[in-house]
């Protein structure tokens, strides 16, 4: 028998990338951005390519900002293929400052 303690889950074949959620609006739906680096084919100078992953957030606790892990899955919605793995690093929370307070109290 072998000791799996202290040590990575066995290999499921399915991907996972790390990125930042960028929107958290939809119910138990969560938008990651995943940006990796590559090459420009002719001229040979280092990008930044960006791309936008819907993702199942069963609990709903993600919020903008943060970093998360997700991982493929079956089809859930039109857009989901991918779930929620863990949050890598929580953002601080900032509250949002109201606009139309600061112009009704300062009367401009």
């Amino acid at each position: 028998m072998v000791d799996t303690t202290g040590q990575a889950e066995p290999h499921s074949g399915r991907k996972i990338l790390i990125g930042t959620v960028v929107s958290n609006k939809m119910q138990k739906t969560i938008v990651v951005e995943v940006t990796r680096k590559k090459a420009h084919p002719l001229y040979k100078r280092v990008i930044s390519i960006r791309k936008k992953f819907y993702a199942h957030d069963d609990k709903n606790e993600c919020h903008i900002g943060d970093t998360v892990r997700i991982e493929e899955s079956r089809p859930l919605s039109r857009l989901k293929r991918w779930t929620l793995k863990e949050i890598v690093r929580k953002t601080a929370l900032v509250p949002e400052v109201n606009a139309d307070v600061d112009i009704v109290a300062t009367g401009k």
